[in-house]
């Protein structure tokens, strides 16, 4: 199999192999090379120590040198460097004591986490493919180099990657990588908010998002995301539900794009059920409230995983919204746009849609009708210019004051009713009407 390796990391291997050296392209890399995609980046490994690396170009800086690593730079682009090694003690589950190195470039490639990462490769040699990477590529597997306990235990976070490849590559896990996994769920513990979060949206935002699915019965989400779990035990008596609470989910996330805050809305859409059932004199289950209880969850949720407030932000605000029901009509999408914010359209209406179509077929025509009609509407409006927030109100607050308005909260109470007018009368937008009408004494 031949790879076409990019200039800047022919010229690094070509330079270590001229000095006595071995390097290869490794890891990543090598792996989306061979199934056609191009690579986000190349790493180099190599049987010279990092201080001889260093001493082979004259444009380095020291990445992770006591771990083996040297940046080198090629035209201002950098290029990781790694000496082969062989990793210690995991004693936190995350990083190992201490690294030795090595001359073997098998005992470099045995350390690494599946078989799909563990192939190396150079223009001299072609390809190293020591534990059947290509047969595993070839199966659609993931699957552990050697002992997967042994590669659980080192880095408790290979236990989340395994199921974001099987996510992001359409694969299956290999039996024995799975029993392990399960085995040693718990050990996700070790792991920070931070690297979960990282891994977690990988997951859901690939072409397999339903992979939570796995991660859920290898007892993954349990650890990170006990919510998850609640939902996916619970069923939903009620017509227009045909799924428990976590299939419903799931499918959801399925029928948005591919989005990070979009499948994150889809995840947190409903976790606030389970607190909000209740079952009426025919045995139907209800979940009134839970819009607004899921939204109190995925905030409580994301901030535990770290995400950043704007996300955060974003993400409540869908879940807040994804059970809204607007008539059609102009005006009543004003209205929509005005309370929930004109940042969140149109990707609301996707919100919508998914959610609809996870759902049973119970009127569903008649749903998503509505929403096509919210879209024309919604559509129009922009087309048209109308006011839709104090922002595109004809008035400011500055303006007010020039009117003769004192600075204060009376400034922001009279825009409001402003907007109000406007948002009912598109037409009423008008600069000298709206003074004229809420600033006594305003003079043109």
């Amino acid at each position: 199999m031949i790879i076409q390796l990019p200039e800047h990391v022919k010229n690094i291997i070509e330079t270590l192999e001229r000095a006595g050296y071995e390097a290869y392209a490794v890891g990543g890399c090598v792996r989306d090379s061979l199934l056609g995609r191009i690579p986000n980046d190349w790493d180099i490994t190599t049987s010279a120590d990092p201080y001889q690396v260093k001493a082979l170009f004259p444009r380095t800086f020291d990445t992770g040198i006591q771990h083996g690593t040297v940046t080198v730079l090629m035209d201002h682009v950098g290029y990781e460097v790694t000496t082969y090694r062989i990793d210690g003690k995991y004693e936190d589950g995350r990083h190992p004591t201490e690294v030795l190195f090595t001359r073997n470039l098998e005992e470099d490639l045995l350390r690494r986490d599946f078989t799909i990462n563990a192939m190396a490769y150079n223009e001299s040699r072609g390809l190293v493919d020591i534990f059947g990477g290509i047969k595993d590529m070839e199966e659609g597997i993931i699957r552990c180099v050697g002992d997967p306990y042994a590669r659980f235990e080192e880095d408790a976070l290979r236990l989340l990657r395994a199921v974001r490849f099987a996510a992001q590559l359409s694969y299956s896990i290999e039996e024995e990588t799975r029993k392990a996994m399960k085995a040693l769920a718990p050990n996700l513990r070790k792991i920070s908010a931070e690297r979960i979060m990282v891994e977690l949206v990988k997951m859901i935002v690939s072409p397999n998002p339903s992979m939570l699915r796995e991660a859920y019965a290898c007892g993954l989400t349990a650890e990170f995301l006990p919510e998850f779990d609640s939902i996916m035990e619970m069923k939903q008596n009620n017509p227009h539900h045909c799924y428990t609470v976590g299939e419903h989910t799931i499918k959801a996330m399925e029928q948005v794009p591919a989005e990070k805050e979009l499948r994150l809305a889809m995840l947190f859409h409903d976790m606030g059920k389970p607190s909000c059932k209740t079952v009426d004199e025919e045995g139907i289950d209800h979940f009134y409230g839970h819009p607004e209880k899921s939204e109190e969850m995925a905030g409580k949720i994301l901030s535990r995983l770290r995400f950043d407030n704007e996300t955060k932000t974003r993400v409540c605000r869908l879940v807040r919204y994804h059970d809204e029901r607007i008539e059609g009509g102009e005006k009543y999408m004003r209205r929509a746009i005005a309370r929930i914010g004109a940042e969140y359209f149109p990707e609301i209406f996707s919100v919508w849609v998914g959610d609809i179509l996870a759902q049973s077929d119970y009127k569903r025509d008649e749903k998503l009708s509505r929403v096509k009609q919210n879209r024309m509407d919604y559509e129009s409006i922009m087309e048209k210019r109308q006011c839709i927030s104090r922002d595109t109100l004809a008035v400011k607050g500055g303006e007010l004051i020039q009117a003769g308005m004192k600075p204060g909260k009376e400034i922001g109470e009279v825009l409001n009713r402003m907007l109000e007018e406007v948002i009912e009368n598109p037409e009423r937008n008008d600069k000298e009407y709206l003074l004229e009408k809420y600033c006594p004494g305003y003079k043109n």
